[in-house]
């Protein structure tokens, strides 16, 4: 796994939200629930993604927008729409048909408008300190135009929207986890683009090739030299490539990485007790996790579980 497949580690869609039929103007979609990234793609006609902080977006027939919460942002016809916002989010949809989600109330009484906008959209929950490394890249709203990889993905979206078949739901999840990830590749790729540091090094020949080792092994007891000998480098060949490109020496972004790892361990394997979880992240000594654990993330292990379970047991919303 290399260090951007690591970041989608829990980033899925479940449920998508979407439509078959059209959006006619004037409309006004405000979408309320501040989810941690929204995927937004046209199948046909165009509108403008207004984000809550930040500008808005133009997006046209099979181009799609990437939207960081938690901010909440609308899908308008055009700036300054006459229409009344109509509030949109999970608890919007209908389960209908085998569990497919089915937007009712967008368009006109259900029925196709020669010309309309189809707008299919993904929400992304992102937990963990993994895949939040994903949104720390991110601005407020990314686009991503026509004539990239993720066109033939939509072509795949506009067949299957069409249809009404079992499993519906999931192949659409899985079309969408697809078309997000060819959505952000290309945006990170884009000329004059400013992609994070991470992902420039994955090019590398001998950073690139170090970041792949450490995600694929970090428990294993590496060095700075038998980091370089298992690519085939010098010592001091390695050490400069990946500070140059990473921006860090290898020995501190492991220790990163782990603790990352091990973050995560603590709120999602409530049965791993601190030293299974300092083994698996490359410490033999629970004491010694635990400094480094409290240097990274300013509490140690046990401090930092019982917080985030605290926080999960939290209850969604208030009482106004």
């Amino acid at each position: 796994m290399d260090q951007f497949g690591d970041v989608f580690r829990e980033v899925r869609a479940h449920g998508s939200v979407f439509s078959r039929a059209t959006l006619s103007p004037p409309f006004a979609l405000n979408f309320v629930d501040g989810a941690p990234l929204t995927l937004c793609t046209l199948l046909s006609g165009s509108g403008w993604v207004v984000p809550e902080d930040g500008p808005p977006e133009h997006i046209s027939a099979y181009e799609s927008a990437v939207v960081r919460g938690p901010g909440t942002f609308s899908f308008v016809d055009e700036i300054g729409t006459k229409a009344e916002p109509e509030a949109c989010g999970e608890f919007c949809t209908t389960l209908e048909e085998g569990g497919t989600r089915y937007r009712r109330g967008w368009m006109d009484n259900g029925e196709t408008v020669e010309g309309g906008t189809v707008l299919i959209v993904g929400a992304y929950p992102v937990r963990g300190e993994i895949s939040r490394r994903l949104l720390d890249a991110l601005p407020a709203v990314l686009r991503v135009s026509a004539g990239g990889t993720g066109d033939a993905v939509l072509d795949h979206l506009a067949a299957e929207v069409a249809i009404d078949a079992p499993g519906q739901q999931v192949v659409l999840d899985r079309l969408l986890d697809w078309m997000l990830v060819c959505t952000l590749r290309e945006w990170f790729d884009r000329p004059g683009g400013q992609p994070p540091a991470w992902w420039a090094a994955q090019r590398d020949p001998v950073a690139g090739e170090a970041l792949r080792l450490l995600h694929a092994e970090p428990a294993a007891p590496w060095s700075v030299s038998s980091l370089a000998a298992r690519i085939g480098v010098s010592r001091s060949t390695l050490a400069k490539r990946f500070a140059d490109q990473v921006g860090e020496p290898p020995l501190a972004y492991l220790t990163r990485w782990r603790m990352a790892l091990a973050a995560d361990l603590l709120v999602d394997r409530a049965t791993m007790t601190i030293g299974e979880i300092a083994r698996s992240v490359g410490y033999s000594d629970p004491f010694g996790f635990s400094a480094a654990f409290k240097r990274t993330k300013g509490v140690n292990p046990s401090e930092f579980r019982r917080a985030a379970t605290a926080h999960d047991r939290e209850p969604m919303g208030g009482v106004g």
